[in-house]
């Protein structure tokens, strides 16, 4: 990458699937600090057996000495919201303030069973994150009460403060109109996966528009980007097995998921020269989920992967 170089990191393979002992999961992180990453992350979801995300995060902290941990994306909705609060800031002390909190709202098609199974209203989703997250930064900053649309408390208990003063950023996962409008009213960085560069370019430009108008500088909100990474020096058999985890992932053929989210497969430089042009449009942290089915697998990814983009 050139001058406008993004801050790369990895998410875990935290699925069931991709390993036989979860505790390789911190060698995996510690690898990737090693090998000159800039962050390591989680992801959630109640569909399928996985480690839990701030779990894995809580295991990561002592382990690790300098890279950013991260959700991409925890959905507080399955969370009692006080409860979550609590975990998040023992983290944030945990790993001395290098814990970043990505959260979503859940998809839909998909995260109505989840929302069903945590006792959550599908239903104002949207207003219940954004509230959830308020709440949050309620509980850091030492308030006892807290009154908002969704939620009401009056007598809130002592939480844990947080480390960083304000707690953890919080970045929202989403590129909807309405995403890109709270984005830049309310988080403090932006998380979304467009498959289109230029579309990412428009939605960062939204985004500080919003910023802008809710009287908020636009360099306070962090613009990244979340990719899907395969690198294949066989053209053939790198879409085989992206097809082949697109389908084990979502059910869906690679070619449709290619029209949602964002992706980079094939030769090395190919993938590096796809997360540079996401970079040169104003990503600043790149979050790459690699397309490999097993830890063993995915660690020869990450090697690869590291040369290819540290090194341009």
């Amino acid at each position: 990458m050139t001058d406008t170089r993004a801050r790369l990191g990895v998410l875990l393979p935290t699925n069931r699937t991709q390993w036989n002992d979860a505790r390789h999961l911190v060698d995996f992180a510690v690898r990737a600090e090693r090998l000159g990453y800039d962050s390591v992350w989680a992801n959630d979801t109640l569909l399928g057996a996985r480690i839990e995300p701030l779990a894995m995060l809580a295991a990561l902290a002592p382990a690790t000495e300098r890279v950013t941990l991260g959700t991409a994306a925890l959905l507080p909705a399955f969370r009692r919201p006080v409860t979550a609060a609590q975990e998040l800031a023992s983290i944030d002390h945990l790993s001395a303030g290098r814990l970043v909190v990505a959260v979503g709202a859940g998809f839909p098609g998909r995260s109505e069973i989840e929302y069903a199974v945590s006792e959550v209203p599908w239903e104002r989703r949207f207003r219940r994150l954004d509230d959830t997250v308020s709440l949050w930064r309620a509980l850091w900053a030492g308030e006892r009460t807290f009154h908002s649309e969704v939620l009401r408390h009056d007598d809130l208990p002592e939480s844990t403060p947080s480390y960083r003063p304000g707690g953890p950023p919080i970045w929202l996962a989403g590129g909807s109109p309405s995403a890109l409008e709270r984005t830049g009213r309310l988080y403090d960085g932006w998380l979304p996966y467009p498959p289109d560069v230029a579309d990412y370019r428009a939605g960062l430009k939204s985004v500080s528009q919003a910023a802008t108008a809710a009287g908020r500088l636009p360099d306070a909100i962090t613009p990244a980007l979340f990719v899907t990474v395969l690198i294949s020096d066989d053209a053939e058999q790198g879409e085989r097995e992206l097809d082949a985890y697109c389908r084990a992932t979502y059910g869906l053929p690679s070619e449709t998921v290619r029209t949602i989210q964002a992706m980079a497969a094939g030769p090395a430089g190919q993938v590096a020269e796809t997360l540079a042009r996401y970079a040169e449009a104003g990503a600043r942290h790149i979050v790459c989920r690699i397309a490999a089915p097993t830890i063993d697998t995915q660690l020869d990814q990450l090697i690869a992967l590291g040369r290819a983009v540290m090194s341009s």
